[in-house]
């Protein structure tokens, strides 16, 4: 799933609107807690680039709530059900639609959750579709989370992605430099969706319930 330098990223022709340059995760961060970024500012840090987040329609948020709902049922020890906080990667800083992130209630109270700190991150996808099944699958697969899951509001699956590849494959790999995932599996409606953390299968959610 990895995309081609010459038509990468999605997100650059919006990104100009709001910087004259890259911005690092620093910046970025410095910015926000000088109130330069607010919570009425609906965008995030992508790569070095300020992007606007994509609106929200009621079917991203059913699915988002369904799948918060469903996580929570299953009580998952030692894991914190995360919607839509920011994740601090090395050059990105998203807000994934659901994460699973390593810890309890007071692990994340001063600081956002590091690449090491998850096992699951998720993006509902309607008008986002481009960006989460290309661009975010490279910004998750650079700092090596370890299953990326897009629910495809638009063609009814969960794509699932896992074995990342960091930021340097081998040279000759597919890709090339590019940050991927190895490997890819679509789970279409009538078909439920392993949730696996540190390897272990720890439940399933019904893909029809993520659908319209």
């Amino acid at each position: 799933m990895a995309t081609s330098t010459a038509t990468r990223p999605h997100f650059k022709a919006e990104a100009a609107l709001h910087t004259l340059h890259a911005l690092t995760g620093d910046e970025y961060d410095e910015m926000v807690r000088d109130g330069a970024l607010g919570e009425e500012d609906k965008v995030e840090l992508l790569e070095g680039y300020v992007v606007f987040k994509m609106a929200i329609n009621p079917p991203h948020d059913n699915a988002v709530a369904v799948l918060i709902e469903v996580l929570v049922r299953m009580n998952l020890p030692g894991w914190m059900v995360r919607s839509q906080g920011t994740a601090k990667l090395t050059e990105s800083r998203p807000e994934p639609d659901v994460a699973l992130a390593r810890g309890d209630r007071r692990t994340f109270a001063n600081r956002h959750p590091e690449p090491a700190d998850f096992g699951l991150v998720v993006e509902v996808s309607e008008p986002s579709l481009a960006r989460d099944e290309q661009d975010k699958t490279r910004i998750y697969a650079r700092d090596l989370i370890p299953v990326y899951w897009v629910v495809n509001l638009v063609d009814r699956r969960v794509e699932v992605f896992t074995d990342p590849t960091g930021p340097d494959p081998a040279a000759g790999s597919p890709g090339g430099d590019e940050p991927h995932y190895r490997a890819r599996q679509d789970y279409p409606a009538g078909t439920a969706v392993p949730v696996v953390l540190d390897g272990t299968t720890v439940g399933t959610v019904a893909v029809d319930e993520l659908l319209p």
